[in-house]
């Protein structure tokens, strides 16, 4: 006879749990190098991107769109730890309202300057200490629209794979190559590498139209609260600014990084 599945983990206090919903926290994900994936369509990238998956906690009752139907079945396929748990046990461990019925455990790639290898012609996307984990997760999936090469987080102020980074990118962190270095060695490294970094600054003399976005270019922004720290006061660096004709004297670092990428776009087309 085929023994009965196991009953739902329904209890808070579950070992497994309290550690997954540890995991929302900056210091136990920097000290376990884990982090939580909290929708189907994210799972499924980071699937697609080969990362390594510990554990998964699926609500099957929760479990209602195609694309979680694919991310579970995958996830079984795999030999993937699958506990199943009740909704209030799902909700404990989700970062946020929109899991999908799928909250996943995955270990975070440990991903430096030196494991990125831009092609002829690299578009690559530099962000400064930007400390919103929105913002940097939706400036990769725009990198990831436009056809980037790879996204640097400069200084960081935030976890490169913060839970809502992946949220707010689509998993497209995963399909994108990141890296997280100093700014004075990610400059260093973008010179070495003959990729010209283009630095978008209010005060820039020259708009970003009027300057060459072909050929290897790294599209540079800082964060909205303080712009570009000096060390992109450089020689080797072309700084542009994009024309602000209200009140305000920039767009937010998001905006910003879509319109410069897309403007590479339409120069290199």
């Amino acid at each position: 006879m085929t023994a009965p599945p196991p009953s739902p983990i329904t209890s808070l206090a579950n070992p497994r749990v309290k550690a997954a919903a540890r995991l929302r926290e900056r210091r136990a994900r920097e000290a376990s190098g884990l982090t939580l994936v909290d929708g189907a369509r994210e799972l499924l990238h980071a699937l697609d991107g080969g990362i390594a998956v510990e554990e998964s906690f699926v609500c099957r009752d929760l479990v209602r769109t195609a694309d979680a139907a694919a991310a579970l079945e995958q996830l079984e396929s795999a030999g993937v730890r699958v506990m199943e748990v009740s909704p209030a046990v799902l909700g404990k461990v989700a970062f946020g309202d929109r899991s999908d019925g799928l909250v996943t455990v995955v270990r975070a790639p440990a991903r430096g300057l030196s494991d990125l290898a831009p092609p002829p012609g690299a578009l690559i996307v530099v962000v400064e200490a930007v400390e919103k984990p929105g913002n940097l997760g939706a400036i990769l999936r725009t990198a990831d629209g436009a056809g980037a090469d790879a996204l640097v987080a400069a200084d960081p102020l935030t976890d490169l794979f913060n839970p809502n980074a992946i949220r707010a990118s689509l998993g497209t962190i995963f399909r994108l190559p990141v890296a997280s270095a100093t700014s004075a060695a990610t400059i260093d490294w973008l010179v070495d590498q003959a990729i010209r970094p283009i630095a978008a600054r209010v005060d820039a003399p020259v708009a970003y139209t009027q300057i060459d976005l072909r050929g290897p270019i790294a599209i540079v922004l800082g964060s909205e609260a303080t712009g570009l720290s000096a060390a992109w006061d450089d020689p080797r660096v072309t700084p542009v600014r994009i024309p602000m004709h209200g009140a305000a004297d920039s767009l937010n670092v998001s905006a910003a990084a879509a319109v410069l990428l897309y403007e590479a776009v339409r120069q290199r087309a």
